[in-house]
């Protein structure tokens, strides 16, 4: 029989205090484990929201399928932007919509509209032009804050400007007022 090179080291044999050692620490995470339970679980149910009972007029008015007043002939018109908020303070939101007609090439005139809904069972329905095509602007943003509708608005100094190209920048606002939005211009119009 040949002798191992290396010595026999003492704590590579089980011992009764390695048992012993083990034991304990298995018992001692078994009783830490019992002090720290999470809470027990309870029988009552958090109560779920009932969807048939909420109104739909909390829900801002859904763009989708409204005949917006807008001659498009053989192309449809596209909603491109959409903001909602409470327009006239009546706790119910409003949409504010920017469409255009699905143009195949060019950058085609946007109308900016505000839907509402006068029941839950109502579809929306447009009740304000803020902005109409026959305009010639484009619309690069819109937002509703503070009761107020924000846009800022994209137009031509003249009509030998492309029309692919606006080079003016105008920045409006809308406000709710004596049963009509009425405009205001926050900043003056700026060539781009």
């Amino acid at each position: 029989m040949q002798q191992p090179a290396v010595p026999e080291l003492a704590h590579t044999h089980t011992r009764p205090i390695h048992w012993l050692a083990t034991a304990t620490a298995v018992a001692g995470v078994v009783a830490l484990s019992s002090i720290l339970q999470p809470r027990p679980a309870t029988a009552a149910q958090t109560p779920a929201t009932d969807t048939k009972n909420t109104p739909a007029a909390t829900a801002p008015p859904d763009p989708t399928g409204v005949d917006f007043p807008l001659e498009c002939g053989p192309v449809k018109a596209v909603v491109v932007k959409k903001a909602a908020g409470d327009l006239d303070g009546d706790s119910h939101p409003e949409t504010v919509a920017v469409v255009h007609c699905d143009a195949p090439m060019g950058t085609p005139p946007d109308g900016v509209y505000v839907l509402t809904r006068g029941t839950e069972s109502a579809a929306p329905r447009v009740v304000a032009t803020l902005v109409d095509p026959k305009d010639s602007i484009t619309v690069s943003d819109i937002a509703v804050r503070d009761g107020a509708v924000l846009a800022d608005l994209l137009s031509y100094s003249s009509n030998d400007v492309p029309r692919c190209c606006p080079d003016v920048k105008d920045s409006a606002k809308w406000q709710w007022k004596n049963g009509a939005f009425v405009r205001s211009t926050p900043a003056g119009a700026q060539s781009v």
